[in-house]
This record gives C-alpha cells, structure tokens and sequence, in this order.
C-alpha cells in the first residue's frame, strides 16, 4: 500500500483569497502530500460528462480539459449514496467494482466529494490510486469534505464577480457594431470569444457557436436592389437579437453572415431548430451551422465546426436557391 504523508495544516486564509483555478491547484498539491493517491482532481459534470478542470497526476495521464462519462465513474455511484466518500480498498465496494471505469483504468482505492455551489452540485473534489490503501485515510474524510467546501464557496464568489465582469465586458465592445445592422462587429466578436473560451476553460461551463448565412442575398441585390438587400440583412439581425439570451453574443460577421456564441448551451439540435424558427417566422431563407464546444478542443475549434456545417446545409439547399456556388467564398477560421 502507499502510505500517505502527514503535512502541516492548510492555510485556509490564504486559499480563501485565492482565485478558484488557484485555490483548485494548492488543494490537490496539498491533499497529495498529506493522503498520497496517483491522481487528484476538480471536476465539473454536466450531463452525462465530466470534465477535469484541474488534476495533480503521477500515475494516469490525466489533464485538465480531459471529458469522461459521468455514468461511467465512482463519483456518480457516490453522489446517489451507493458508494462511501472514502474507500480505501474499492473492489470491496460493489457499486465500484461494477463501475464501468473500473474497467478502463486500475483503481484500488477512492476519494470523492461533491463540490456545491449555489445550491447545486457543480462538480466533484476526488482521487483514485492504483492500490489500495492504509484504512486511516477515512479518518480524513472530514478534511476533504471541508476542502471541497471551501472550494464552492470560492466559486460562488468568483461566478457572481464573473456575472458582473460579463456585463462590464459587454458594455466595453459596445462600440464595436457593424454600422447597418448595430450587431457587435467581427472586431467584438472576436474579443468575446476569447473571453467566454476563458471562462469555458475555467468552471467546464458548456456553450455553442452557431453561424448563420443568408441564402440568396446576392440574387436578392442583383434582381431587387442593395437597398431590399440591406432590409434582409438587418431582418435577419433583429430576428437573431430577439433570439439570443441576456448572456449570448451576437455579431455580424461580414457581409451576409452572422454568429452567435450561445453561453451555457449543449443542445445543438435545440439551438439550431430555435434559430431557424426565427428566421423563417421573419420570411429569412439561411443556411445554419451549430456545434457545441467540447472541453478539449474549445469554441475556435467549435467556430470551424459550426462554419463546416453550415457549408453543408448551404449545399444542401435546392440548385435554385443556392446555384452552383454559395453566395460567399469560404471563410477560414
């Protein structure tokens, strides 16, 4: 068996003034030193996954971004009350010993606490180890449970001044508007994105990119005027605003295309019936794209993916509609 380390007491005033990628880190530095274990972590679940925020591994090869299935892990079976918080040998634990990560990975001996936030479980604080170990470590039960706490209360603190930095950061690209439609220019959606990716890395938080391309804008200019085709394009624009929540992000990217980065959002086919509702309940024809981030790869992957699909939905339109050719080159993201 590994048998833990003693440390000195945490300072718990110092963690509290930490911000909680920090505060994250020195809990896991300092529960390996005290308790051992290959690998500690912070989650974040949400749905059927669970994402590592930040891990403090020497055996597994896990990363902070890295996505698993709930369903699959210990800490689901120890959230609904099948498996104890500590076990120090986890194949005595039948809820563990069935567990479908079991299976994937050597785990001898457990760790898990939920982490909550506002009242609602955000994620978990949890350890596993490849043997198991000493059955003192349950003494320390009450000190993990203790960190976890501290570690939700961080959150709570840190996501009501993120709520508000948002809206600060809103008002700062207020300025950045694409002079017809007074939607956020490329120039602002840019610096927003990089923002939401921050967050996005940093609590697990899901959102989605969507873009959106008029169809038939040029045929529009062509046969009506630029004037009718500048009515569509702003049609479109006051659709898509009246879409979007408080906390999205809406631009007009160029041209006839827009975006949207829909905050807090993983349900892609949700979004993308939602979006087309809009449009067509305006009489806008659009081709549209939607792909939600995934943890490891992050919303300019998803922008690419999003820009991808809704190439293939423009293609999929009929030859009138559409022509050999989409109305727009191809933009690289």
């Amino acid at each position: 068996m590994d048998a833990p380390t003693r440390t000195v007491p945490f300072a718990t005033e110092q963690l509290l003034s930490s911000d909680f990628q920090t505060a994250a880190r020195a809990v896991l530095a300092y529960l390996r030193g005290r308790l051992g274990f290959g690998l500690w972590m912070v989650t974040r679940t949400n749905g059927d996954d669970w994402i590592v925020l930040t891990a403090d591994d020497r055996d597994y090869g896990v990363a902070a971004g890295d996505l698993f299935r709930w369903s699959d892990s210990f800490c689901s079976q120890m959230v609904i009350g099948l498996g104890p918080r500590v076990a120090p040998d986890s194949a005595r634990v039948p809820a563990y010993a069935a567990a479908p990560i079991g299976r994937q990975v050597t785990i001898g001996a457990y760790v898990g606490v939920p982490i909550f936030a506002g009242g609602e479980m955000f994620g978990t604080l949890c350890a596993i180890n490849q043997t198991p170990m000493p059955a003192s470590i349950i003494e320390d039960q009450p000190l993990v449970e203790l960190l976890a706490g501290l570690l939700g209360n961080i959150l709570i603190r840190e996501r009501t001044a993120d709520a508000e930095r948002r809206l600060r950061e809103r008002a700062e690209v207020e300025s950045m508007t694409d002079a017809l439609t007074g939607l956020l220019n490329r120039r602002g959606w840019d610096s927003l994105l990089e923002r939401e990716e921050d967050r996005c890395r940093r609590y697990g938080d899901p959102a989605s990119i969507a873009i959106i391309d008029l169809d038939g804008l040029k045929r529009t200019n062509d046969f009506a005027g630029h004037a009718e085709g500048d009515r569509l394009i702003k049609r479109a624009a006051a659709a898509l605003r009246v879409a979007a929540r408080s906390t999205d992000v809406v631009a007009r990217l160029g041209g006839d295309e827009f975006g949207l980065i829909l905050v807090g959002s993983a349900d892609e086919g949700a979004e993308l019936s939602r979006i087309n509702s809009v449009l067509h309940g305006v009489s806008v024809d659009a081709s549209v794209g939607v792909c939600v981030r995934h943890p490891s790869r992050g919303l300019t992957d998803a922008l690419a993916e999003a820009d991808l699909r809704m190439l293939a939905a423009k293609r999929a339109c009929s030859g009138a509609r559409v022509g050999s050719a989409p109305d727009r080159p191809r933009r690289t993201a």
